[in-house]
Parts: C-alpha cells; sequence; structure tokens
C-alpha cells in the first residue's frame, strides 16, 4: 500500500514517523591515511573471526532494541594501545526470517547520535530494508555517549562560558566571538588532549569496519545521511572490496571537506541562498492564500530582503519569544538555519517571515534561542568543529575573522557568517593539528555493487553539485535525483524515491544513473 492510497490514519503514522526521521538529522588495523587502497584493505581484521558484540537492553526501550559500549583504539596505529569506547545500538529487523544482515545508519552533523537516530526513527529505517535488516546505530568517536570531547569540567562550567553568546552582528561583537574561539580551543586541547588529533573521518570509517566484522556481516550495507555520506564515501575508498550496499542521501564534497576548513565551510554554504530564493519564488506562485508573505504589493523577494535590512539596522522586538527579546540580525540568520532544509514547514516559515516583517519576530527568535543555548554551542557545533579540525587545517587564523567571515558571506549572506562563526573560528584559533591519520584522497575507488548517491535538486546544506561531483569521481556510483527542496532529500515525501531505495538496499539493483524522481508533495502545495 502507497502513501497515496494509505487510509488517513496509516499515511499519517509514516509522515509522523519521517518527520522524526528528519528531526534527528537536522548533525586496516594500521594502514594510514595516505597509503593505496589496497594497503588500506589489507587489515589485520578484514578475515579475522570477530569478537561477539555483548549486547544488553535498552534502557527504556522495547525488546527489538539492544545496546553496547564497544571499545575501539584510540589510535589505529596501535590496535593493542589505549582504548576508547563507542555507543552502540542497533533495533532487530521486523522481517527477522527474510533477514539478510545488518544495515549501519549514520545521521550526519559531524557528531550528531546515530544511537539516537536508531532509538528515535527505527521503524522508519526499518522500512529502508524493508524489515530485513537490523538497524545499527553508533555514535562517532569524539561525541555523544562515545567517548567525546570534552572542553569544560562542568555543566555549569559551559553554561557560564556560553551564557548569552550568539552569532554576532556587530564589529564588537565579532571580537568578542573570536576571542571566545580561541578560549574555546586552548580550553578543548586541555581537556580532551590527544582525541582531538585521532577523531578524522577516517578513523570513524575503521571503527565502522570494526563494527561491521564484530556484528558477522562479511560486507557492509550503510546509509549515510549528510555527513554521514563523508563517512561512506571514506569507507568505500579505504575499503572497496568490503561494501555490499551503500546508499548516501545529502553529499558532502570530500575535496573540500579534507583541504582546508576554509574550503570545507564554503562549500557548506555554496547552495542555501539558491534555496531562498526558490522558498521566495514559490511563495510568490502560491499567493496570498498559501504563502503570508505574497499579496501585500510588493515581491516576496522584496518583503524578505527588507526585512534583513530592517533587522541589520536594529533588532525587532520579539515579546512573546521563549524567553522574550530581540530578534539581531545573527538570531535571523540562525532562524532559517532549520526552515530551509524542511521545506514542508515553509508555510508555517513564511508566517513567521511575516510576523517580524509586522514587528513580531516571536517565532523566529525562538527558533534561534534553540540553536544558541549553551549546550547547542558547546556540544553539538564544538564536536561538529573538532571533527572538521581533525579532517582539515584553517589556513587563515581567527585574528583575520573581518575578511575571512566577510568571504563566506559573500558566498551565502544567510550561513556563510553562521557557519564561519560556529564552525571556522575554533579550528581557526590555534586547534591541535589536523589526525595524522586523515584521508585526503584519492576518491575513485570502484565498489562490486555501484554506490547509490540521492541529492535533492535544491539541496541548502550539500548542493547538488557535490552530488554531481562525487558521481564523477567514485568509480561507478549512480546518482539518483529528487526533482525538489530538502536536506536529505527524505524531508519531502517520494514514492519513487522509496521504491528505488528499498529496491537498492535489499536487492542491489540501482536505478539507472540520472533518473529523476518527482516529490510527493510541494512546499505550498
Amino acid at each position: 500500500m502507497t502513501d497515496e492510497t494509505a487510509p488517513p490514519s496509516l499515511q499519517a503514522a509514516r509522515w509522523g514517523r519521517r518527520a522524526r526521521l528528519a528531526v534527528a538529522v537536522v548533525l586496516g588495523l594500521a594502514a594510514a591515511a595516505g597509503t593505496s587502497n589496497g594497503a588500506h584493505e589489507a587489515g589485520a581484521h578484514a578475515g579475522a573471526r570477530p569478537d561477539a558484540i555483548a549486547w544488553t537492553s535498552c534502557s527504556g526501550l522495547g525488546r527489538q532494541f539492544q545496546c553496547a559500549r564497544v571499545p575501539m583504539p584510540l589510535d589505529w596505529n596501535r590496535p593493542t594501545g589505549r582504548q576508547i569506547e563507542l555507543a552502540v545500538i542497533r533495533r532487530l529487523g521486523s522481517r527477522p526470517d527474510a533477514r539478510i544482515g545488518s544495515m549501519f545508519v549514520n545521521p550526519g552533523g559531524p557528531g550528531q547520535s546515530g544511537v539516537a537516530l536508531v532509538r528515535d526513527s527505527g521503524e522508519e529505517l526499518d522500512t529502508f530494508g524493508d524489515g530485513r535488516f537490523d538497524v545499527v546505530g553508533w555514535d562517532p568517536r569524539g561525541s555523544n555517549d562515545s567517548t567525546h570531547v570534552q572542553c569544560f569540567t562542568s555543566s555549569d562550567e559551559q553554561d557560564q562560558f556560553w551564557k548569552g553568546v550568539s552569532i554576532p552582528s556587530t564589529p564588537a561583537e565579532s571580537v568578542a566571538y573570536q576571542r571566545k574561539a580561541e578560549e574555546l580551543a586552548s580550553r578543548c586541547a586541555k581537556l580532551s588532549g590527544d582525541l582531538l588529533t585521532h577523531i578524522s573521518t577516517a578513523d570513524t570509517a575503521r571503527d565502522l569496519d570494526r563494527l561491521r566484522a564484530l556484528v558477522g556481516d562479511p560486507e557492509l550495507t550503510y546509509v549515510g545521511l549528510s555527513y554521514g555520506s563523508m563517512i561512506g564515501q571514506t569507507y568505500a575508498n579505504l575499503f572497496p572490496g568490503r561494501v555490499r550496499a551503500m546508499m548516501l542521501d545529502g553529499i558532502v564534497d570530500t575535496v573540500a571537506q579534507t583541504t582546508s576548513m576554509e574550503a570545507n565551510i564554503t562549500s557548506a554554504v555554496s547552495s542555501t541562498d539558491q534555496v531562498l530564493a526558490q522558498f521566495e519564488a514559490l511563495c510568490q506562485q502560491a499567493g496570498p492564500g498559501r504563502c503570508a508573505l505574497a499579496g501585500h504589493g510588493d515581491t516576496v523577494k522584496q518583503r524578505v530582503t527588507g526585512l534583513f535590512a530592517t533587522a541589520r539596522r536594529a533588532p525587532i522586538p520579539a515579546r512573546h519569544a521563549n524567553p522574550p527579546g530581540v530578534l539581531t540580525y545573527g538570531d535571523l540568520l540562525v532562524s532559517t538555519f532549520n526552515p530551509l532544509r524542511s521545506p514542508l514547514t515553509w508555510p508555517a516559515f513564511a508566517n513567521d517571515l511575516e510576523a517580524a516583517v509586522g514587528g513580531d519576530a516571536s517565532n523566529l527568535k525562538t527558533a534561534a534561542n534553540a540553536l544558541q543555548t549553551p549546550e547547542a554551542l558547546g556540544v553539538g557545533a564544538t564536536t561538529s568543529s573538532a571533527i572538521s579540525c581533525a579532517d582539515a587545517v584553517a589556513r587563515v587564523p581567527s585574528s583575520a575573522w573581518t575578511w575571512q567571515i566577510a568571504d563566506f558571506t559573500d558566498t551565502s549572506r544567510l550561513w556563510g557568517t553562521v557557519l564561519g562563526w560556529w564552525l571556522w573560528s575554533p579550528c581557526a584559533s590555534h586547534w591541535p593539528s589536523p589526525d595524522a591519520d586523515r584521508y585526503t584522497g584519492p576518491w575513485n575507488a570502484r565498489t562490486r555493487t555501484p554506490i547509490l548517491l540521492i541529492n535533492a535538486r535544491y539541496d541548502p546544506a550539500t548542493g547538488y553539485s557535490n552530488a554531481q561531483a562525487a558521481q564523477r569521481r567514485l568509480g561507478n556510483a549512480v546518482l539518483l535525483t529528487l526533482n525538489g527542496y530538502g536536506h536529505p532529500s527524505y524531508q519531502v515525501p517520494s514514492k519513487c524515491v522509496d521504491e528505488a531505495r528499498v529496491r537498492y538496499l535489499v536487492d542491489l539493483v540501482t536505478p539507472a544513473n540520472g533518473t529523476v524522481c518527482q516529490p510527493d508533495q510541494t512546499p505550498f502545495g
């Protein structure tokens, strides 16, 4: 039964699961990164008999969930040296009699919780493989409930450090934030030590290969979302002969990610403003009956541009925000971060923007506040930055923020400033050197079953050109395009994409290269 023909109760349940999944995503043993693919693949545990993971029940979850803590070497060049731990979870497949194996999943970030993804969205992920896989998620090294980056000795210390901090809107605020970035880098180096130089994507790919061996799968079945596609591309180039199936959705540019932090940020924001333009155009076409920004005499684009100009001149009242306050220009930039990824929320986003045009920015301020709490900045953004710093060096010091932030803003007026401060500035503030075992290419691996790449045509976080570049670089990858919006593509339902995904993961059948799927819903439909 398809979503188009499902009864309302079942259809609502399915879209509820999809929404939860969307929310969850909105972040060789001794082989060195620079050696050949063959050398990487000759790792010591390639054919070794694995030790079984000691699965236990998961607190507060049903019997279909199992949890574990799995030791890994801090340094894969010293596999018997200091060990760290990974938090791992699996949801047993709903069709055990037809079980194929395990399907590993990663939600992106960098540093988002794979444990939380499976815990909160396991039912939807189960449908990706038609119930025939145990869905396995893990918190990558450096993050969440695994051995994680630590920059503060207590939550109170973290709260005090980040209290009142937001994306700068003035030169004085920028100077203060740059000093915060320098202090943050110093704190993280002091408390996290050697961990910071062993949390690159290549380290995580080697962890993933060990987990694959431990669950007893001879080859990997993997779903990587957003930055999870970076993990996937890295794994495929380190261990091309161990890939059964690999579906990547929302494709990261591996070259930009590993060249420099400046290239990383520039790539990450390169398509954002284009998606805002699509939002404005679709709102204009929808008219005042379906989009609150339309029908006021000026165009939607003029109205949105005017709002940004107003916020740049002075903060906008947000009396009913949680907590009440004012919306600064930096807050306005941050408030776009989730809506642009989730096109089915665009009508509500338009309502919030129109309210701000009328002088009440409460909803936008509340949205911005949620992304700028001490925990969001001290854990979420800092972890993402730390992993990014391990993959590539910042070539420009944070003291040169004036022109570097301006350069990011030239690429995207929306997110250039935001990701510049969140991710680039700590790496540019005397952060420890990148991981010596990071992987920087080549990126041309051929796998027995072609890798399936999926990307929306208009994706604000991983632009479509990334997917095109990955398809060209990888030896035999296939690109499936959603002719729509969202990051990743499942933000908007598409029966065409859903069917292609299941057929690939279960039967190892790829769609024809260049296949374009249509969405089943439109943002203002």
